[in-house]
């Protein structure tokens, strides 16, 4: 094997031809390119109608579950904000008060629960830190909005509904 040592390439300066004066070799191969692209299958998906397929290891929006009871699983424990690389996830823990006992199965409880879907980077790294399977991210394809504020996601917007709160309508 040769060691190149000078990296300089000759240029072949030959006098061009009437043709190539005239462009028409590159404007032959742009056409025969243009014409080889129109007759190929269609990229383009109508989104409505047709749903492109995804990865099975697709990662959407998060939700908030609740066990049987409809009690909610977070305990606020914090791990998820902790385990969040993009700082995304923010949380207040708060004491359960008397009489609460059907609303929550641990003495802490998340009061206020964000997530700030702007900053999240979907990396599922909150549903492995969660010691109580209270968050997961689902396939649902993020929305579109039109403020940044729509884009921070409250408790309320996360949690499942409440399956007796369903059933009584």
């Amino acid at each position: 094997m040769q060691k190149l040592t000078n990296r300089s390439v000759a240029v072949n300066r030959s006098p061009m031809t009437l043709a190539e004066r005239a462009y028409l070799p590159a404007l032959a191969k742009g056409l025969r390119i243009t014409l080889g692209h129109i007759f190929k299958k269609k990229v383009t998906i109508s989104y409505p109608e047709q749903k492109r397929p995804f990865s099975p290891v697709f990662r959407g929006l998060h939700i908030l579950n609740r066990d049987e009871e409809g009690r909610e699983n977070c305990t606020a424990c914090g791990l998820c904000a902790l385990a969040c690389p993009a700082e995304a996830i923010t949380m207040e823990a708060a004491e359960r008060k008397p009489g609460e006992e059907h609303l929550y199965r641990e003495e802490k409880y998340a009061a206020k629960y964000e997530i700030n879907m702007l900053r999240c980077i979907f990396c599922g790294f909150c549903e492995e830190a969660c010691p109580k399977d209270a968050i997961y991210l689902t396939e649902t394809v993020m929305p579109s909005n039109y403020s940044r504020e729509s884009f921070i996601y409250k408790k309320d917007d996360l949690l499942i509904p409440h399956p007796q709160k369903q059933e009584g309508k």
